[in-house]
């Protein structure tokens, strides 16, 4: 929405193709019924400095808040505040620092921390590689961790106050004003092009023509094969950028919004912030400052890709048995508990395929070449696609936005 805004407020004539019922993509804050207020069902924090995001937020007359309260963990049943989640990061970063050349996680840590004296903060990292990260340990790259966890970010987590929802609605807002027309629950199928020219087909037969096309599709759907729905055609094909997208990492995230009749989970974790843990579904956190009943589970990587093709009831057994082991209480107990609950699988939504990227060995090349504009027709924008420090977040798909409508006005 930030590219639609720059490019109808320089004067261009937008058209916006939406395949959703709503703007906003992979961000979205809804009030679903019996909640006491919005939940975001993806993006939540502001991770970083995020000047774009910021910048934005007090154009529209918002704001952000910070978290507060006490991280705690949970190791086989026993609960205790987690004042040394990071004790290991010291030592990896040293071990990172003296890294050679990159390689993927899983590899570098085999070659570095063998032996069970280590599999603590073996364990620790891959921890925090799935779960912050939504990566593969398999595919994440060595040294773009050892970046990201040097930065501290990740300690990093204000919250836009009344969520990412209404800044995305202000940008639709912005960008209609200027002379964009919005099309929604359209989504583009074909994309037949030649230089400056382009018309692209969506799901009704509907055609749309112009001299230049931005496509800001997720990673997602650049990786699904040919023979298999969702697949975004070209004529004449992209082979280069095919490759570069599976060349990217692109992780699942299955997010649990659950709200209680009150905080039960006040007595043993008193200001809880964030816990995590050995549970099948390990993150959760609260809305600290806010005194809501609410816990927000997240499971991300691997383990969300195994649990794709589960159905919303069967997830929400998954986190309440997990929350039924970390507070020590038993299902039945949390069930009557339970006042409102909101499941949200992006692996398994077939306009995401995944929630965020990762950096795999070799991103930087494979982003360049997806990056890439062809005969200055086809361009392309997105958090994937993103070069920066703030990888995989709202901030680096408003930065891909807004640089390549400038580089499309040049």
């Amino acid at each position: 929405m930030l590219a639609a805004r720059t490019l109808a407020q320089a004067g261009r004539q937008v058209v916006i193709l939406e395949a959703r019922q709503r703007v906003g993509g992979r961000v979205h804050t809804l009030t679903p019924p019996g909640f006491s207020g919005p939940i975001e069902t993806g993006a939540e924090f502001l991770h970083g400095a995020v000047p774009l995001t910021k910048a934005l937020l007090a154009e529209a007359g918002s704001t952000w808040h910070d978290s507060s309260g006490q991280t705690y963990a949970v190791r086989q049943g026993q609960i205790q505040a987690e004042v040394a989640f990071f004790e290991h990061l010291p030592q990896l970063l040293q071990k990172l620092a003296d890294l050679p050349h990159d390689m993927p996680l899983a590899t570098f840590l085999e070659q570095a921390f063998a032996g069970e004296e280590h599999q603590a903060l073996r364990e620790m990292a891959i921890q925090f590689a799935e779960g912050y990260d939504a990566a593969d340990p398999a595919r994440v790259s060595a040294w773009a961790l050892r970046d990201e966890w040097a930065s501290g970010d990740a300690d990093d987590s204000p919250r836009p106050v009344g969520g990412y929802g209404p800044l995305l609605d202000w940008l639709a807002s912005q960008a209609q004003a200027a002379g964009a027309v919005l099309h929604l629950a359209t989504t583009a199928q074909e994309v037949h092009w030649q230089p400056g020219r382009v018309e692209v087909v969506d799901q009704q037969n509907h055609r749309y023509q112009a001299r230049q096309l931005l496509v800001t599709v997720p990673l997602g759907v650049w990786q699904v094969p040919v023979d298999q729905p969702g697949h975004l055609r070209f004529t004449p094909e992209l082979p280069e950028r095919r490759a570069a997208a599976a060349a990217l990492g692109f992780g699942s995230v299955i997010k649990f919004a659950l709200e209680f009749q009150e905080p039960i989970w006040k007595e043993q974790m008193p200001e809880l912030e964030f816990l995590f843990s050995d549970a099948p579904v390990p993150t959760w956190w609260s809305q600290q400052p806010d005194g809501r009943p609410l816990l927000t589970g997240w499971l991300a990587g691997p383990a969300a890709d195994r649990l794709r093709d589960y159905t919303n009831e069967q997830l929400l057994q998954h986190a309440l048995e997990s929350l039924a082991y970390l507070l020590a209480t038993n299902l039945s107990a949390l069930r009557q508990q339970l006042r409102a609950w909101h499941v949200t699988n992006w692996g398994a939504d077939p306009l995401a395929r995944g929630a965020y990227s990762y950096p795999t060995v070799h991103a930087g090349p494979a982003r360049a070449t997806l990056a890439k504009p062809i005969a200055a027709t086809l361009f392309f924008a997105g958090e994937g696609l993103y070069e920066g420090p703030a990888s995989g977040t709202v901030e680096a798909a408003l930065v891909s936005g807004q640089q390549t409508a400038h580089a499309m006005l040049t």
